[in-house]
């Protein structure tokens, strides 16, 4: 695993909104008392939710919140690769698969456009609006290749459909994610190929049962 470091520069403060700091006491009564250091992971995803990334000020806050040595909340954070230590795209952070599944079906190409559309992976446009990151599998194979972005899947795509809901999210719009091709969760492309006769279901291949087999006369008890 590649070193993960804080970013080099950070806000002066952070704090969470009403709404936000709701949310952490709500996780944080979910423990015994004693127990609230477990909810480190739920209040760091809140400050990712709020600001995007986790700046640096937060962990103190979180650290202060649950009771805990600084230094557990900074182990955290940096060992989970789900929470962002740099600023991200405030539109758009695109998360691309590329593992193999993925890779054999096209990934590159997404990799591609990204690339030559916001620049370098781990780094937001010069207006600061999109960003991409390569991450490992995201558990859509059978849906390849496909990108997270705001915490959904966006499968089965191609560098022109990307472009397209990378245009739409640049003004301003959400486009509903999903499967590009209209595939119904992990299913076939296209029609069912397999386990498609009726007969399999209908009980119509079932033999008829014409006699009971023999079966043992149960031991006398002793």
């Amino acid at each position: 695993m590649s070193v993960r470091r804080l970013a080099k520069d950070q806000p002066a403060s952070f704090a969470f909104t009403p709404e936000s700091l709701e949310q952490a006491r709500w996780w944080m009564a979910k423990f015994p008392p004693g127990r609230q250091q477990s909810a480190v992971i739920p209040l760091l995803w809140l400050v990712q939710k709020q600001e995007g990334w986790v700046p640096e000020p937060a962990l103190h806050v979180v650290a202060s919140l649950l009771s805990m040595p600084l230094i557990r909340v900074l182990e955290n954070v940096t060992f989970y690769t789900m929470f962002q230590l740099q600023p991200v795209g405030s539109v758009a952070h695109v998360q691309v698969c590329g593992t193999t599944p993925c890779m054999l079906r096209g990934a590159g190409d997404l990799k591609h456009l990204l690339e030559a559309r916001m620049g370098p992976k781990d780094h937001r446009t010069a207006d600061g609006r999109f960003s991409w990151e390569e991450v490992e599998c995201m558990g859509a194979c059978a849906n390849a290749p496909m990108v997270a972005i705001r915490d959904y899947y966006y499968e089965d795509l191609t560098p022109a459909v990307l472009n397209e809901i990378l245009d739409r999210f640049a003004a301003g719009e959400t486009p509903a994610p999903g499967s590009a091709i209209g595939r119904q969760c992990s299913a076939p492309d296209g029609e069912a190929r397999t386990l498609t006769d009726p007969a399999l279901y209908d009980g119509s291949r079932a033999a008829p049962l014409t006699h009971l087999p023999n079966m043992p006369e149960p031991a006398a008890a002793s």
